[in-house]
């Protein structure tokens, strides 16, 4: 195998089969591939044929999944290891009333709610449970405010492993939970938030052997690249300008620096677009740290109306820094009232999020505002969930529950006859 994993504090190396996800100086672990050894192997020409290949009676995820098209670059597992369910080959919308709306003219939005469980994370889960199976794990576990645990029951459910979730009790969204109970998970759910499940989940891991599949595992991160190299290939290999996406646990912005670091060293792009971390106010960790130029490393009691970034200490901060370094980035907080306006545009426009995928279309339009991001730029906002993944924050929002709901599409209330509905309907069409 060419890979290996490295520590991103002291640089001690580990085998790739190691069941770990620190150091034992406490460092995060980076799965670092032999770029030497891949560069006569890889190449934007086996990239597009994969994606060009009809599906043959028999699927192989090497074709099919727009994860494992990039096997040599993610993880190079057997084809009979791999535990794939199609995940990937999202759409990149374009839609000009979202353009018009952040003050973008080639704003494109990479939906990865259409994922088999309605997030990016099945990205991630795919690698990690074909990992896991490779080692023989006992069980799999995660921490989660929702969508992770849904993919991981359902990848599990798939590999015919035991799934054990923990969640913040009464913090989770029922769109979300429904997927993990459904699809057979054993689901714990914790007296308290998010990181207090996060930091019990990995101390029963290590005690009980069982493999751990939050991002702190580095082999969830190699997954979640995909989403990077499917944009990159999804514009001739001639990077957008712009990549802004949701920062929670700061996966993402870890993974992809990591995939463009990558994709530059192999050739296959020749400059990096800068990388836009967004989070919620009230849920800022990281961009509390990103103002002090990341002297002072924050953490906070989160709160905000987009669950999947309720985190106030994220555990991919150290790569997530990393990620800006490498492509000049930066990270910028964004209210809940602009992340649900900017919710309903991106519903209204008949495409559709959970609330903290709307983060990132909030922020392209306040960096816009702010003159950072040039109307002329192209950009990639990540929406990161389904529509359906928290219904309440929506209905609350158009039923007059949310007090700031300025774009609201409130129901009517019409008396039974016709005269009463034609009346409605005139006013509409």
């Amino acid at each position: 195998m060419t890979i290996i994993l490295k520590c991103l504090n002291c640089k001690t190396e580990y085998p790739a089969d190691a069941v770990r996800y620190r150091c034992d100086c406490g460092g995060l672990l980076d799965v670092r591939h032999d770029l030497d050894a891949l560069r006569p192997q890889v190449s934007r020409a086996l990239f597009d044929g994969r994606a060009a290949a009809a599906p043959a009676p028999h699927p192989s995820p090497l074709t099919d999944s727009g994860v494992w098209r990039y096997r040599e670059l993610i993880l190079p597992a057997s084809e009979t290891d791999i535990i794939s369910r199609r995940e990937g080959n999202t759409t990149l919308y374009h839609h000009p009333r979202l353009s018009e709306y952040v003050g973008v003219g080639e704003f494109f939005a990479k939906h990865e709610g259409e994922n088999p469980t309605g997030s990016f994370k099945d990205r991630g889960m795919t690698v990690g449970t074909t990992q896991a199976k490779r080692i023989g794990a006992r069980a799999v576990a995660c921490a989660s405010t929702g969508n992770t645990s849904a993919s991981l029951a359902a990848y599990a459910a798939m590999a015919g492993m035991p799934a054990l979730v923990f969640i913040p009790a009464g913090k989770i969204a029922a769109g979300k939970l429904s997927q993990a109970l459904a699809y057979g998970a054993k689901t714990l759910q914790i007296d308290g938030d998010f990181d207090d499940a996060m930091t019990l989940v990995e101390k029963v891991c290590n005690r009980l052997g069982v493999y751990l599949l939050n991002s702190l595992n580095p082999f969830r991160l190699e997954g979640q690249k995909a989403i990077v190299f499917e944009i990159l290939q999804g514009f001739g290999w001639n990077p957008p300008d712009w990549i802004v996406l949701p920062a929670g646990n700061l996966g993402n912005t870890a993974a992809f620096g990591k995939a463009l670091f990558e994709a530059r060293e192999l050739g296959l792009i020749d400059r990096l677009p800068r990388i836009a971390s967004v989070q919620a106010v009230g849920a800022s960790p990281f961009y509390q740290s990103f103002k002090t130029d990341f002297r002072e490393h924050v953490t906070m009691k989160a709160e905000t109306i987009a669950t999947a970034i309720r985190i106030g200490n994220p555990v991919s901060y150290e790569r997530a820094v990393r990620t800006l370094a490498w492509t000049n980035g930066l990270v910028a907080s964004v209210t809940d009232d602009e992340i649900m306006d900017a919710k309903a545009m991106v519903d209204g426009a008949g495409i559709g999020c959970e609330p903290a995928s709307a983060a990132s279309v909030a922020g392209t339009r306040k960096l816009v505002r702010q003159g950072i991001i040039h109307p002329d730029d192209t950009v990639v906002s990540i929406l990161t969930g389904n529509l359906l993944k928290d219904p309440g924050a929506t209905v609350a929002y158009h039923t007059g529950e949310w007090q700031n709901a300025r774009l609201a599409n409130a129901p009517v209330q019409v008396n039974a006859d016709v005269d009463s509905v034609q009346r409605v309907i005139e006013r509409v069409i």
